[in-house]
């Protein structure tokens, strides 16, 4: 129906400043921008490219003082808000065909800057979201950072309420798991991670929240002998229909 490339110029206000730019889809390597609060993102989601989508091309931005700065405002996400804006039209400014957030407690302002272009942007956590309640209404959502829970909680909620869908969904965070990989104790990580889950019963699918615990995933969906969903495949796919290569 429409030829490619397909340019568009988007509109957006610095200030009171109106601002534009050209916004080029490309047919056959769309320019993908990766944000990430933390380098322990970058590997996971790029290995889920390489395996899925290869003809993708995938840039990363780091802004490693995010999760920092929202200690210090208190876990107050909505003060977060504009510097998500900013990262967005950053990466479309750059060229990018759509954008992916993989830092998975920023969710409230993720979807203000979403909402700010008309680009796709997704969350880190939207496409397992969809995935795992299609999967069944018993989830266990398990996390490594403690503030990636409640986010990631009201999603899943509010997902399940657009269709008519009651979930039981029982957050588990793993103690020390964090710190272990923070300082570069993978395999502590992946061991913590996977104790926790073995202890998982009557669940039809485990969600890990964040990017950072996809190396532990086949250990501990062997260990549940449940789906175990990590947010990077899920992401992929969904970038992949959203423009139109699936």
């Amino acid at each position: 129906m429409f030829g490619w490339p397909i340019s568009l110029r988007l509109l957006y206000y610095c200030g009171n400043e109106k601002q534009s730019w050209i916004f080029t889809m490309s047919s056959q390597h769309p320019r993908i921008s990766l944000i990430h609060a933390t380098p322990l993102s970058i590997q996971p989601i790029a290995d889920s490219f390489k395996r899925l989508w290869s003809d993708a091309k995938i840039y990363n931005l780091l802004e490693d003082s995010l999760t920092d700065d929202l200690r210090g405002l208190s876990g107050d996400i909505s003060a977060m808000a504009p510097r998500f804006v900013q990262l967005t039209q950053y990466a479309l400014g750059s060229g990018a065909d759509a954008v992916l957030f993989t830092c998975s407690a920023f969710g409230p302002a993720i979807e203000t800057a979403k909402a700010s272009v008309i680009a796709p942007v997704l969350k880190p956590n939207e496409a397992m979201i969809e995935e795992a309640v299609e999967l069944g209404s018993r989830i266990a959502l398990v996390a490594t950072f403690e503030p990636a829970l409640a986010p990631i909680s009201v999603e899943f909620q509010a997902h399940a309420a657009t269709l008519g869908r009651t979930l039981v969904l029982e957050p588990f965070l793993v103690n020390g798991a964090w710190d272990a990989i923070q300082h570069g104790d993978k395999e502590r990580h992946d061991h913590l991670i996977v104790e926790t889950c073995s202890k998982l019963s009557g669940f039809d699918v485990v969600c890990f929240a964040q990017f950072s615990m996809t190396t532990a995933q086949a250990q501990a969906q062997q260990a549940t002998g449940r789906p175990t969903l990590s947010t990077p495949d899920s992401a992929v796919k969904k970038l992949m229909s959203v423009l139109g290569r699936t």
